[in-house]
């Protein structure tokens, strides 16, 4: 490797161990740590580390990811807004997290933080990053997606005042159910293909995303961790579930990149909630707190 992949992979190991403790120490379960490498005569080369936590009392399922691999061939979703790198050998690195709670009252969570680098014959590396978080409640609390959307704008604002808006903006079209209409949850932050602020400036602007995840989500979890609830929002919240599992399978680039490739399907589908429930033509109580996440928190607003 490189001196600015170790660093880079250095980065991510260590974001990926800091957010497991904690989620460890709050549900009281430890994670389960499942380190793999693919063979050298794979269609993907490269390493990883899963950690995964089921069954807990505060956690349902909760998947948090490293990976560090290389192929000969950029798959068609990591290309379609870089044509002229089609076909191009390349090297990813990233930490990619689901959190299920099993209380309906704390909502799903998802980040990613991510580094592609690809490399024509003859020319110089091209790096880029992307990643993000987003947060997807059952039941819509102002507090906790202000302050959500809050951390996020403080994670970038030293990048300046654009970045926020933009990448909110670009959150909101990206985590779109477009079969439904329908956002997938009240948005954060996302960018993709990035590194226009050069190398360093644009690597650390994906540190900011990452290292500011456990500020953005934990205070709501031990908001929300001890409300009591019932199976009318068990209920509601296994029927949310599958909208997260349409997204992932149908629209979600990530996914499509990681079995594109030649991935680790396990790890690739960590981010699977353990339980979802579809219901034909189901209606919510007009006036219910079912009903105020379509009306007051799925539709796109601005947060801050």
């Amino acid at each position: 490797m490189t001196p600015v992949q170790q660093q880079v992979r250095a980065y991510l190991v260590a974001l990926q161990d800091d957010i497991t403790r904690r989620i460890q120490d709050l549900d009281g379960t430890p994670f389960v740590v499942d380190p793999w490498e693919k063979a050298p005569l794979e269609p993907l080369q490269g390493n990883g580390l899963t950690k995964i936590l089921e069954g807990g009392p505060l956690f349902e399922r909760a998947g948090c990811g490293f990976s560090h691999v290389s192929g000969a061939k950029l798959p068609p979703s990591a290309t379609q807004h870089r044509p002229e790198l089609a076909g191009a050998p390349f090297e990813a690195m990233g930490v990619s997290l689901v959190f299920h709670p099993r209380n309906p009252y704390v909502p799903t969570v998802h980040m990613n933080v991510r580094m592609l680098a690809a490399t024509l014959p003859g020319k110089a590396p091209v790096c880029w990053f992307g990643g993000g978080m987003d947060l997807t409640p059952y039941y819509g609390f102002e507090e906790d997606a202000q302050h959500f959307h809050r951390t996020c704008q403080s994670a970038l604002a030293p990048f300046g005042d654009d970045k926020y808006p933009r990448f909110k903006k670009w959150c909101d079209e990206y985590f779109y159910l477009k079969h439904r209409d329908e956002q997938r949850g009240i948005g954060g932050v996302f960018f993709d293909d990035f590194s226009e602020l050069g190398f360093e400036q644009s690597f650390n602007l994906m540190q900011a995303v990452g290292s500011s995840f456990v500020q953005a989500y934990l205070p709501i979890v031990e908001r929300r961790k001890d409300m009591a609830y019932g199976e009318r929002e068990r209920a509601f919240q296994l029927y949310r579930r599958g909208r997260y599992v349409e997204f992932n399978l149908v629209w979600d680039r990530g996914t499509h990149f990681g079995l594109q490739s030649g991935g680790r399907t396990e790890s690739i589908l960590l981010s699977m909630p353990p339980q979802a429930n579809w219901s034909y033509r189901r209606e919510e109580e007009p006036g219910s707190p079912e009903q105020r996440l379509y009306t007051d928190f799925l539709p796109r607003r601005e947060w801050v």
